[in-house]
Formats: C-alpha cells, structure tokens, sequence
C-alpha cells in the first residue's frame, strides 16, 4: 500500500465508531469556529471555511453543529482563546510525525503529546525537524469499487492533479493546494461520489517499519488521534500489509 499516508487509509478502513463519531464532530466543529473567526463567516467567500464545512458535510455531521460552530466564532470568549499548535517527532523506526492541534491551554495540549510519544518508544521534537519531509497537498478520495479506477486517473489528470494512487479500496487523487476544490467539482459533475477532500501533509517519502516498529508507530498514531486537542496526524511511516491486518485484528 502507497500513497500519502498509510494511516490515513488505515483509519478508513476502521471505519468510526459511534463513540469516537462524537469527537470528530467535536474536531470538525473547532476547525470551523477557528476558519470563521479568522476569516469571516460566508463559506462562498471564505476558503479555509468552506473546505471545513464541506468536510464535516463528508463527515455525516448535522448542519446544525455546522451553524453552531460558525456562531461561536464571533459570539462566543472561548472561541477566541484557541490556538493552532503544530508539533513535530519521531516515532519508532525513526519514522517522522507532524501533528496539528487546535487548544484553549497549551499547556495542557504539550504534556499529553508528550506522554503519547514517550509511551510509545518515541519523542517529540523541536520545531522545524521534521516538517522539511512533508509539503501540503489536496487529497481527494474515492472509494475504488464505485469507479473504473483508470478512467477516474484520466479524468482527474485531466481536471489538474498533479497524482493519482490506486490503492486496494480508494483511489487517492493529488493536487495543488488551490486546485483541490476545482478537480472536486469537476470530478462531482461528472458523477464521480467523492469520499473526501482534505488538504493534507504529504510526505516527500516513506521509511520502511519492521513489524514491532509498525506496531509500536500504530499504537502512537492512535493515542495521538484520540487526544481531544489534536485535529491531523501525518507521518511518513510506511506499514506492511501483514502488520496492518494484525494491528486491526
């Protein structure tokens, strides 16, 4: 399995539970309070805003955490005190992982990602060690039983990505950051259902894990993503299809 992120596709492939359903909306929510706050509150003018709702409209959120959301960010203090943190380590293997977080209390968000990193044979880095391995990029997803995988590769190349990856269940499409939500149409008017469209941190290229290490980086990744504050894990870890199945099992 390829592509810009294994744990990405892992994730999908597990689905959300009910319980953890509810911290997504959480997530989602906060990432549009902060894209309103900082823009203004009209998806159509705001572009930050507009990917967060579409994204939490791929998410089955209701609309009325959407609208909600959007209200907090100019009627509400607390809306006010979050702040985005980036953080950067190394996981086992040497493997490199940046995280986004979006958090009132800094100081409570740092301890807890430390934890998680030293929990799991791993540590948290300075700024800059490991951000140099990813560059942004827009990545749109669809489920590759839905499609003639070759052909959505045509169709998408020819809308203006950059890349296309057939994985064993999704076919991941890459494009410039601005062209992310003009392939999406593109592809949406031609009938294409699109699963995702997210911009994510791509990493340049993948480190190989032996199986203790994938196991170890997978159980980091999880604890990672179950933080509250935390909203995006990427890494550059690339995980054996064996162990993936093991880790799931």
């Amino acid at each position: 399995m390829s592509g810009h992120s294994k744990w990405a596709t892992i994730k999908r492939q597990k689905g959300v539970a009910d319980a953890k359903r509810g911290q997504l909306f959480t997530k989602l929510a906060k990432e549009i309070t902060v894209a309103a706050r900082q823009g203004d509150s009209d998806p159509q003018t705001n572009a930050r805003l507009r990917l967060a709702v579409q994204r939490a409209r791929d998410n089955n959120m209701p609309l009325e955490n959407t609208e909600r959301a959007i209200k907090r960010a100019t009627g509400s203090s607390d809306a006010a005190a979050l702040i985005e943190l980036t953080l950067e380590g190394y996981g086992p293997g040497g493997s490199a992982i940046l995280l986004q977080a979006l958090t009132d209390n800094r100081n409570r968000t740092l301890p807890e990602v430390r934890n998680a990193f030293s929990r799991n044979n791993s540590s948290l880095g300075e700024s800059g060690c490991v951000s140099w391995i990813f560059e942004p990029k827009g990545v749109i997803t669809v489920e590759s039983d839905k499609v003639d995988a070759e052909e959505l590769a045509l169709l998408a190349i020819d809308a203006g990505a950059d890349d296309v990856k057939i994985e064993k269940a999704t076919v991941e499409i890459h494009t410039q950051p601005h062209d992310m939500e003009a392939v999406r149409k593109t592809l949406e008017e031609k009938g294409i259902s699109i699963s995702s469209a997210e911009l994510l941190q791509v990493p340049k290229n993948l480190v190989n894990l032996d199986e203790e290490s994938a196991l170890q980086s997978l159980k980091l990744l999880d604890n990672l993503e179950e933080l509250d504050d935390v909203q995006h894990v990427f890494t550059n870890a690339d995980f054996p299809d064996d162990v993936v199945e093991k880790y799931q099992g």
